[in-house]
């Protein structure tokens, strides 16, 4: 029997696993995005960065584009400030580190929500999931927040820790990357 022939139970075999619909929109996707991280601490350095060094690193290690970075203090002015010079420097997307929890100095959650005009409710709700299941309750004290600026950038507020940052970017963030960049260019 020739092995195109539809009746070949070895042709059947061969095509009974079909991709999925979420592998068909990723597949139209663009094949990079152009990111811009931010830094939000009064204490970081480039030095010592290590959240923001952890995000440049997973982005090249997927092929993305570092658009720019700046380490800022967690003043609502200096965050918009970034997302203007991010948009200015043709970023599609920024990602903030520091500043989510609920200390007076904590004030990247008000300038990003501020900012947003389509939030992504499902982002801070997945991340404090998966982080509760590695940390337990301090997971709710996380204000990590995302969504789209009407400008149309996408921005993702995750805390300063390293853990955090790779559990932010790892099992959400860029699974889903080139996604909603085609998704918004719908």
């Amino acid at each position: 029997m020739a092995h195109d022939d539809p009746k070949d139970p070895l042709h059947h075999h061969e095509h009974h696993h079909e991709p999925g619909i979420p592998d068909q929109h990723k597949a139209r996707g663009p094949a990079y995005a152009r990111v811009y991280v931010v830094t939000c601490s009064d204490s970081r350095t480039a030095a010592n960065d290590e959240g923001g060094k952890a995000i440049k690193s997973m982005l090249a290690d997927r092929g993305h584009v570092v658009a720019g970075s700046a380490i800022v203090p967690d003043e609502p002015a200096r965050i918009a400030r970034e997302l203007q010079r991010a948009k200015d420097d043709g970023a599609q997307v920024v990602l903030f580190t520091g500043g989510t929890g609920i200390s007076s100095r904590d004030r990247t959650f008000d300038a990003v929500s501020a900012a947003i005009a389509k939030p992504l409710p499902g982002f801070g709700e997945l991340f404090r999931m998966l982080s509760f299941a590695e940390i337990g309750s301090p997971a709710m004290l996380s204000r990590a927040v995302g969504g789209v600026t009407k400008d149309g950038l996408v921005v993702f507020a995750m805390p300063g820790s390293p853990a955090a940052v790779r559990l932010a970017c790892e099992r959400l963030i860029l699974p889903e990357l080139t996604h909603l960049l085609e998704e918004l260019g719908r």
